[in-house]
């Protein structure tokens, strides 16, 4: 048995996070994970979004955004001929987070293992293979062979191959298989000028009608993604021969290798009852672009508030409805970003090749980008038609920002991760409901009226008090007599003007179903 309040099912990337944002928030919480313990094998999932990273850095991982390598030009190619490039813009600021880096699921792995075990209210056991998953109305059974956990909730980040589980459940994983494979190769090499530098290559002579995606990482590796027909099997002296192709005449050391299909699937159901789906788990989607694991670690954030919330007493449970609403659409976003990659990057009909080819062509003549689609990078969903979001009419939602561009702020929208005196301002974000008044707003009143409204953590801020400067208004946009409500993700859950406490206690009423 157990005294865990929530079981994790699944030690990877996706588990572990949940575990450790689940601790932090007081809960006790047990990880179960079918293999006898961890298994190093290649680079797998590397490219991590600094959102991501900053949730990381919540739960007591930033050494990944340390240890990673932040990548700083995106370069494409067509034929062999550069067709353009964009940067991530200058270094970030002194105490920012890269935009993004680099970094093994391996290495991912080791530190989250050592942050958890570091935590008292986590624990984590091996060769547990969960056979069998029953729920009622006062919580989960786990059954692993002979042993019989329980806890109230449990949150399966299982990964794609959980069929048994997720029929156990009573959900689906609807979608399709792609064709075409793809060859992974971890190399170590010097490559001057590479280090920092992503290069993705259409049709290239060593690669005719396919593509190959180039991704450095720590300690001079480098990931090599190449497409290859649908039944090719390439042995041992045709890789080191495409090697040798990209490599020229270099020393290199093959570290690993590996061949896969990509899927386009998301759960019919993210949340059954007491059980939690996250990660791949509850959704696959194609790489191109860092979609997958950029999404499974935001998945483990939003369910844990939500199960601490409910547990800890704040929240009624119907809380744990909008973990599906909001993270089922986020999936569906996803799908549809990369599935419109997929058509560009392996067309199934004529129509389809034909407009590849010209897009490719008028980027080769022009040197811009519109048309050709490599994988619009991973970005932070936007909650603007979640239950616990307050419209305001004064900031509507414009839609799907341009590629690389990020939301302005607004009802929604994740909060922008700004610098105020001693950190930054996301740090302020995850302890509880956080409350920024502008000029005119009486700050001790806002505190003794929430104070009634809400038993859960909850911190009420000046603006001017946060950052004398007037820059950090400015940037929100915030006006006098304003107040934004921050929910325990960062996102922005309101944006009230001309506030009044009892306007801004019913959105925080709002935000937690208390109403």
């Amino acid at each position: 048995m157990s005294d865990a309040q929530v079981i994790v099912v699944g030690a990877g990337p996706v588990g572990l996070t949940a575990a450790l944002l689940l601790a932090r928030w007081g809960i006790r919480v047990l990880v179960v994970d079918q293999r006898p313990g961890r298994e190093p094998a290649g680079s797998r999932s590397i490219c991590q979004q600094r959102d991501v990273l900053d949730i990381w850095a919540a739960c007591g991982a930033g050494r990944i955004a340390e240890e990673g390598l932040a990548w700083t030009t995106a370069r494409t190619y067509y034929r062999g001929e550069e067709l353009f490039s964009w940067t991530f813009g200058g270094p970030p600021r002194e105490g920012a987070l890269p935009a993004c880096v680099n970094l093994s699921q391996t290495r991912t792995e080791e530190i989250l293992d050592a942050a958890l075990a570091a935590q008292p209210l986590a624990e984590l056991r091996w060769h547990h293979q969960v056979t069998g998953l029953e729920q009622d109305g006062e919580g989960v059974t786990v059954r692993c062979g002979g042993r019989v956990l329980r806890a109230p909730y449990a949150v399966l980040c299982a990964g794609a191959r959980a069929e048994g589980l997720r029929r156990a459940l009573g959900v689906t994983f609807d979608g399709e298989s792609f064709d075409d494979r793809f060859l992974i190769c971890d190399i170590r090499a010097d490559l001057p000028g590479w280090e920092h530098e992503r290069r993705f290559h259409f049709d290239p002579v060593w690669n005719p009608g396919r593509q190959v995606l180039i991704h450095p990482c720590p300690g001079s590796t480098y990931r090599i993604d190449w497409q290859i027909p649908s039944h090719s099997a390439p042995t041992g002296e045709e890789v080191a021969e495409m090697i040798r192709m990209i490599v020229g005449d270099r020393d290199y050391e093959l570290l690993w290798r590996t061949t896969y299909r990509f899927h386009a699937r998301v759960a019919s159901r993210m949340r059954a009852g007491r059980v939690l789906l996250a990660g791949d788990c509850a959704h696959l989607v194609a790489p191109f672009g860092a979609r997958g694991l950029n999404s499974g670690v935001p998945d483990a954030e939003n369910a844990a508030w939500k199960l601490a919330f409910v547990l800890n007493g704040w929240a009624p449970e119907n809380l744990l409805e909008t973990y599906h609403l909001e993270r089922h659409a986020a999936a569906l976003e996803n799908l549809e970003v990369t599935a419109a990659t997929m058509r560009f990057l392996a067309p199934r009909t004529d129509e389809e090749r034909e407009r590849r080819r010209a897009a490719l062509e008028e980027a080769l003549v022009t040197g811009r980008a519109a048309g050709v689609d490599s994988g619009r990078f991973a970005e932070p969903f936007w909650y603007v038609d979640s239950p616990l979001t307050t419209p305001d009419p004064g900031r509507p939602f414009r839609g799907r920002p341009a590629k690389g561009a990020s939301c302005d702020p607004g009802p929604g929208v994740i909060v922008p991760d700004l610098p105020v005196p001693g950190g930054r301002l996301r740090q302020s974000c995850r302890n509880g409901f956080l409350i920024l008044l502008g000029e005119m707003c009486d700050s001790g009143l806002f505190a003794q009226v929430l104070g009634k409204v809400c038993t859960a953590p909850l911190a009420v801020r000046e603006l001017a008090e946060m950052d004398g400067s007037g820059k950090l208004a400015e940037r929100l946009g915030a006006g006098p007599g304003e107040a934004w409500l921050i929910r325990p993700d960062a996102h922005i859950a309101a944006t009230i003007p001309q506030a009044g406490p009892e306007s801004v206690a019913a959105a925080v009423r709002r935000a937690s179903r208390l109403s």
